[in-house]
This record gives C-alpha cells, sequence and structure tokens, in this order.
C-alpha cells in the first residue's frame, strides 16, 4: 500500500511548502497556502505501449538534421498570423482570457474549420450546449467529434478510440487525473494533468489546445510552470462594451511574440479583422479638435490608430491626468516636455488621453500623435484628416527616429493619407512616395506646422 503525503501550496503562485504558513514568503499573498493530499503511486504512461520505446541518443549538434516544420493550418489567418504559419505538430497551446471574451467561441470555431479529425473535450458544457454554439457559429464539419469529460484517462481511451489530428480542452482547470488525489483545478492537479497531455502530444506529435483561465490580476490561474510546460501562451484580450479582441502571444517558441490578431465579435462568431486601421480610426464628418492620427506596428503589422486628447481648465485645485489604452507616466513626461520646451501652460489644466478603439498601445512613436493631439485640444484648432504622425519625443523636446518608418508612411499612403510627420533623422531610402513626408526636428516645429 502506497503512502499518501501531503503537502502545502500555495493557491495564487503555486509555491510548495512543508508546512502551513500564513503569508506565501514567494508572492507575499496572505492565506492562499492550501494543504493538497498527494498519493504516491506508480504513474502509467497515457499509453502502455509508449513503456517499451527505445531511450534517445545524444547527437552532435552538427549531427541534427534540420527540417522544415510541419504545420497544420488552422484555417483562422488570424491566429495563423501569431503562432508564426499554423499549428505546430506535437506543440502545446494555452489561451487564457477574461471570463466570457471568446475563449470557447474561437477554439470551437477554429475546431470546426480545420479539415482534420478535431477531438473537442469540454468539461463546463454539455455535448448540448457545444451544439447549440455550434449552430450560431453556422458552420458544418463533421470530423469534429465532441466529448465531456473531465478524467484524464478516459480522455486518453477516447483518443485511443479516435485517434485526433488536433485535440482541445476546454478547459485545464476542469480536469483531473487518477494518481493525485486533489480537487480539480488544485495546483497539483493542473501541473499533473497539463505534465500527461504534454507528454502525449510530444510522443504522437498531435497539437493540443489548452484553454486556461485567470486571476483577478490578469495572469494564468495556476502555477507559473504551467506556462513554461508550454509551447505557446496566447492572450485573448478586449473590453466587454467593445466589440473587438486582440489576441497576443505571450510566448511563442516557433514564431515571434510581437505579432497581433484582432477579430470582431459577432452573433455568428468571432470575424477577422484584415485591415485594422478601418475599425481603429473613427467615421466623423467635421474636424474635430484634440484628435491626430499616429502610424504604429505591432509585430509586422502597420496600424493607423486614433488618438484623443481633452484639455479643460481644472475645476479643483489639482489637476487630472487620465489615460486610456496608454501609459499615464509616459503621458506626464511629454506634458512636463510641453510646459519646458514649447511654453505650454498645462500646470493648472485638466488633460484626459484616450486610445480609441479600446486597444492599448505602448510604441513609443505616438508620441507625436499624442503631443499634437493636446496641442489641439488647448488651441481649440482641428487637425486635418488626412495628416498622421510617426515618431518620438525626447525630454530635451527633440523628435527621434523610429524603427520601420518606411513601413508606416506605406500604410499611411495606402489609406489615403496626404501628409505624415516623421524625425528629420529617420534614414528613408525610398523616395517616390505619394504622400507628402514632413521631416521635423523640435516639438516647435510641429506647432509651427499645423498651427501657423
Amino acid at each position: 500500500m502506497a503512502k499518501t503525503k501531503t503537502s502545502f501550496f500555495c493557491q495564487n503562485c503555486g509555491a510548495q511548502y512543508a508546512k502551513w504558513m500564513g503569508q506565501c514568503t514567494s508572492c507575499k499573498e496572505w492565506n492562499t497556502i492550501v494543504e493538497e493530499v498527494i498519493q504516491k503511486e506508480e504513474k502509467r504512461n497515457w499509453k502502455q505501449t509508449t513503456s517499451t520505446k527505445k531511450a534517445n541518443k545524444a547527437l552532435k549538434i552538427a549531427d541534427i538534421s534540420l527540417n522544415e516544420e510541419d504545420r497544420i493550418s488552422s484555417e483562422n489567418g488570424e491566429l495563423n498570423r501569431v503562432l508564426g504559419g499554423g499549428l505546430v505538430k506535437g506543440s502545446m497551446l494555452l489561451l487564457g482570457g477574461e471570463p466570457g471574451i471568446g475563449k470557447s467561441t474561437l477554439l470551437l470555431q477554429i475546431a470546426l474549420a480545420i479539415p482534420k479529425r478535431v477531438l473537442y473535450v469540454s468539461g463546463e458544457e454539455s455535448q448540448a450546449q457545444i451544439k447549440m454554439r455550434s449552430e450560431r457559429l453556422d458552420i458544418e464539419n463533421n470530423n469534429c467529434l465532441i466529448l465531456t469529460e473531465t478524467n484524464t484517462q478516459n480522455i486518453f481511451r477516447a483518443i485511443e478510440e479516435v485517434q485526433p489530428d488536433v485535440v482541445v480542452i476546454d478547459s485545464i482547470q476542469t480536469l483531473h487525473t487518477d494518481y493525485i488525489e486533489a480537487s480539480p483545478g488544485s495546483i497539483s492537479q493542473i501541473r499533473e494533468t497539463t505534465a500527461e497531455l504534454t507528454k502525449f502530444a510530444k510522443e504522437t506529435a498531435t497539437p493540443v489546445l489548452l484553454i486556461g483561465h485567470i486571476t483577478k490580476d490578469g495572469a494564468i490561474a495556476g502555477p507559473k510552470i504551467l506556462e513554461h510546460m508550454v509551447d505557446v501562451v496566447l492572450q485573448f484580450e478586449g473590453d466587454r462594451n467593445h466589440t473587438y479582441r486582440i489576441l497576443r502571444a505571450n510566448k511563442n517558441r516557433f514564431g515571434s511574440t510581437a505579432e497581433l490578431g484582432i477579430y470582431e465579435m459577432q452573433s455568428t462568431g468571432l470575424r477577422e479583422v484584415e485591415n485594422p486601421s478601418e475599425i481603429l480610426i473613427s467615421q466623423k464628418d467635421d474636424n474635430l479638435s484634440g484628435t491626430a492620427i499616429a502610424a504604429t506596428l505591432e509585430g509586422m503589422r502597420p496600424l493607423m490608430i486614433e488618438v484623443q486628447a481633452l484639455v479643460s481648465t481644472a475645476v479643483y485645485g489639482t489637476p487630472q491626468r487620465s489615460a486610456t489604452g496608454y501609459d499615464t507616466k509616459r503621458l506626464n513626461m511629454l506634458l512636463a516636455v510641453l510646459e519646458k520646451r514649447a511654453g505650454f501652460r498645462l500646470g493648472a489644466k485638466d488633460v484626459f488621453l484616450n486610445i480609441a478603439g479600446g486597444i492599448k498601445v505602448d510604441d513609443p512613436a505616438i508620441d507625436l500623435a499624442v503631443i499634437s493631439a493636446i496641442m489641439s485640444s488647448n488651441e481649440d484648432e482641428a487637425i486635418p484628416q488626412d495628416f498622421c504622425f510617426a515618431a518620438e519625443i525626447g525630454l530635451a523636446g527633440e523628435v527621434r527616429p523610429v524603427n520601420r518608418v518606411e513601413q508606416r508612411i506605406l500604410e499611411a499612403q495606402k489609406l489615403g493619407f496626404h501628409k505624415i510627420f516623421v524625425s528629420k533623422f529617420n534614414k528613408i531610402s525610398l523616395s517616390n512616395f505619394k504622400i507628402q513626408v514632413v521631416k521635423i526636428t523640435k516639438v516647435d516645429d510641429v506647432f509651427n506646422n499645423l498651427f501657423s
């Protein structure tokens, strides 16, 4: 009879302790350490025949053959872009996001679109509920099989019977294994079930897509080792008040983590947005003060986003500084530059900044658009709608160059802008632009070009 061993785990960060403590020394959270029972039982492989597999031999790095990765297309252009071309065989993908943001909808939509045999395992919904969602998506696919199960041993028996090419798990926090005597969603269960699925994925070259819950802080629920064990960690972001969703890669062993996928939530599912600049720029008839268009980059994708600013006299003693979708500390820095280098008296005024479309941007190239929008609102003079900006602002008030400026200029030209403001120190090799490129060196030059 195997001994039963207990250990103490922090439910917030996954740290393990030999005894109970009031505060976790790792994440400094109080009353998050819980005792979990771990039964020391001999673990079997996900499939008994794998125990006879020969051990791999050590090879010199020069003797290792390098073949191009064989990827499975997800039939979803935005997801393929973020992943770097599709699903790599044997990879583990973890998708996290807020409740109700559309994680299950996205993976079910992909499972129904892939022209291969897909096993969709749900521990949260019944088969009838998944059928209702599939009818709303209006995608017919007889190769997608639905299984409602939470025990990993039963899931592996179904996998042996079905022999799927892709496996989707919704969600990892609902699974449990017979080898661990702990409740589903606990630290030890998440770690053990993920290890079993990882072993299965690597030995059979089958991609496994996991849905993961997140904590109130936005991190993936469970131990941090969960994100280390998987190959790809995707974050599905968005605001429930907006219809647009953003898919980012926080970790990607097979591609870039700088790529971005944009979707629009509709009644029939998630629609891919191929030209996000159109949805991020407000459609208006009249020129309004306090708005400026910035040319930014997300990965390899250029975007034109609208920066909105409002400058008004402070009603209270302390002026307010508020930014939505932009770093508030950087906004305070730019306001100090305008005050010191350009002579704007903003110390007694409220300043509010908003990035239209509900997205968050940290590209320094939108600095020029931010100060232009603030100037426009302060002077109550509108910036022409066919002007855009792409430059960084330094503390000395200088306009600094940004990377890949030619790609930004071409995107602005494609969308019909007539003038773009960039730094004079940007090295531009192309010269046959149809758009007028205005090169500036200081913040004063921006004001003179726009409002003089």
